[in-house]
């Protein structure tokens, strides 16, 4: 089976894509393209759908790079191979010929370009990371290589909707803790649940900070099983693990 890319608009002309789980050689729970080193996954399966992402993207499979994600707001600046992933949950840079990329499962997939500049980004945006800054500190990594914010265009990829998105009560505390206005991304659920729009507040973040254009794919993750990778379907199935989606961008 062929990879499946999602492409965004806005990042055009640059080689990026969301990739779907088709198109992968692992099986079972991670049937396709599983491209978490971090999962139960064999490690060979895993190396061979990174170079099948790798070659999606006209790179070496060691210039396809990826951190140690730990859900934190931390960006790091890289110029090419990596020695050992950093814990961090952002790249930028501005050298070509090395892609970008981060794993996800139902968190946001965030990729940033601003292409006259030649400066790139990429962020694993869960709520923690979203509510703590990982954007708004990739867009000021990125100004520190020579970008300018309104002319950044960034791109949310399949991520958890709202509908399929429940969450307890102190969640919505810290949201509000940290806003009050944060109460519009709260939709009341059953009993004294909720259900939180993650890609919502996403753009909210992005378009507050002055990108010059945001968007989300509209994708979600736990309503499509074939195609791509959800934590939380695989939670609520008792599945004793899941597979990783990779979306990356290169200059």
């Amino acid at each position: 089976m062929t990879l499946e890319i999602i492409t965004a608009d806005s990042l055009a002309p640059l080689r990026h894509g969301f990739f779907t789980r088709r198109g992968g050689a692992s099986s079972g729970v991670f049937s396709g393209l599983n491209c978490g080193p971090g999962s139960s996954d064999q490690s060979e399966i895993v190396r061979i759908n990174r170079a099948r992402a790798a070659g999606a993207l006209e790179v070496p499979p060691d210039h396809l790079l990826t951190v140690h994600q730990v859900h934190s707001a931390d960006v790091v600046t890289v110029d090419g191979p990596l020695q050992d992933r950093p814990r961090a949950d952002a790249m930028v840079t501005a050298a070509p010929g090395v892609a970008l990329a981060v794993l996800t499962a139902d968190c946001q997939p965030v990729l940033f370009a601003d292409a006259e500049a030649g400066v790139i980004g990429a962020a694993h945006a869960g709520w923690r990371g979203a509510l703590d800054g990982v954007l708004e500190a990739t867009l000021d990594a990125m100004e520190a290589l020579g970008a300018q914010r309104g002319r950044i265009r960034a791109a949310i990829g399949p991520s958890i909707s709202q509908a399929a998105y429940e969450v307890g009560p102190e969640l919505l505390d810290d949201f509000m803790a940290d806003d009050p206005q944060n109460a519009r991304f709260f939709a009341n659920g059953e009993g004294d649940r909720y259900q939180f729009d993650l890609p919502g507040f996403g753009l909210h973040r992005l378009r507050a900070a002055g990108v010059g254009a945001a968007e989300w794919t509209r994708h979600c993750t736990y309503s499509d099983p074939t195609r791509f990778f959800s934590y939380r379907r695989a939670t609520h199935a008792g599945e004793a693990d899941y597979g990783r989606l990779i979306s990356a961008i290169r200059l």
